[in-house]
């Protein structure tokens, strides 16, 4: 009597599972990595709040130009607005200037002013520019540099390992603040010039190259440590059994390995940079007045706290939203390219 239903042999059945795996493409570590972070939606969402900041803020000159219709360094201490039917000073006798007029004057002090009478939305707008420049930047600077260490220390080890290491350890030991403020106020005063290169006093690269150096160790290091693991590999001793030199076996060799890890660290120095780049411009050793920052602005309004608080809120909680939109995605990220979580960030 035949049985109501087929039982199937699973002999076949596994022939077929494997089958189907042979004719399946395989799937690479970056297309694992990127259907991982398509997954993280949190981790998408603060990555498009950050273009969408980004994008305003290349947008400075539009809203300047055709809504403000001021610069960011325009006074307008003795203008007056209309608000209510009446002449409103942009400052008050007392020194208190207006808060946002929203739509009440068509775009104008959108935000409201500063103790000059700039505008407010204006000189945020060109802040951000400023800060997301510094930021970039300084970031990569700070991957350059990083990777040369790294793949130098790690490759050669012995004496060359150990003085650059050593090198590393004296900026890892101060405090990224203090050797900031320090090399930041020092450049402000009397520039930097080094051979045929020359860079004034106050000028947006000074910020950019000290932060840039400040955060080399914190990104070599980790890097170092996988050169390190990589040059011990089957595939390196292949390379050096090709006739492959040292110059081509860091950057052909070692170089694409260190890829993902980079890009790890990439949203995460650059939040770093940006972080670091108000704190120095609130205590005056980064951008310098009259140049518009987000730090040097929050440095402006703390003055007047008090009787104009938007002068320190607007730009402070562009500067959360933009380091909490770059660390919410790079932890995105480092859980996509690196499951285990080997690598952290310090901050």
């Amino acid at each position: 009597m035949a049985p109501d239903s087929a039982v199937a042999d699973p002999a076949n059945s596994f022939d077929a599972i494997a089958a189907a795996e042979r004719a399946a493409p395989a799937t690479g570590p970056w297309a694992l990595a990127m259907r991982r972070l398509r997954r993280n939606k949190g981790a998408l969402a603060f990555g498009a709040l950050f273009i969408v900041l980004v994008l305003i803020a290349l947008a400075a000159p539009l809203w300047a130009q055709h809504v403000a219709h001021t610069g960011p360094y325009a006074n307008h201490i003795t203008d007056t607005i209309h608000e209510g039917g009446k002449q409103v000073d942009v400052v008050s006798v007392q020194g208190i200037p207006i808060g946002p007029q929203w739509l009440k004057a068509k775009g104008k002090f959108f935000l409201g002013a500063d103790g000059n009478g700039r505008d407010i939305m204006v000189r945020l707008l060109y802040g951000a520019r400023t800060s997301l420049e510094i930021g970039f930047v300084a970031a990569l600077i700070t991957s350059v540099l990083a990777i040369i260490f790294a793949l130098i220390a790690g490759f050669y080890r012995g004496w060359v390992d150990g003085l650059l290491s050593r090198i590393m350890d004296v900026i890892w030991a101060f405090p990224v603040v203090i050797l900031g403020v320090a090399l930041g106020t020092a450049l402000n005063i009397g520039g930097l010039k080094v051979g045929p290169v020359s860079v004034q006093a106050g000028s947006k690269v000074i910020p950019m190259m000290i932060i840039g150096i400040i955060y080399v160790p914190y990104m070599g290091r980790a890097l170092r440590g996988q050169v390190l693991s990589l040059r011990e590999k089957e595939f390196i001793d292949a390379a050096r059994g090709l006739g492959a030199g040292p110059r081509r076996i860091m950057f052909s060799e070692l170089l694409p390995n260190l890829s993902s890890t980079i890009i790890v660290f990439l949203p995460l120095a650059m939040a770093n940079a940006i972080l670091l780049e108000a704190a120095l411009s609130y205590l005056g050793a980064g951008v310098q007045p009259p140049a518009p920052s987000w730090g040097v602005m929050i440095n402006e309004g703390v003055d007047r706290i008090t009787t104009a608080p938007h002068l320190t809120i607007v730009p402070g909680l562009m500067l959360v939203l933009t380091v909490l939109a770059l660390n919410v995605f790079g932890d995105g990220v480092r859980d996509a390219f690196d499951p285990q979580a080997k690598i952290r960030v310090e901050r």
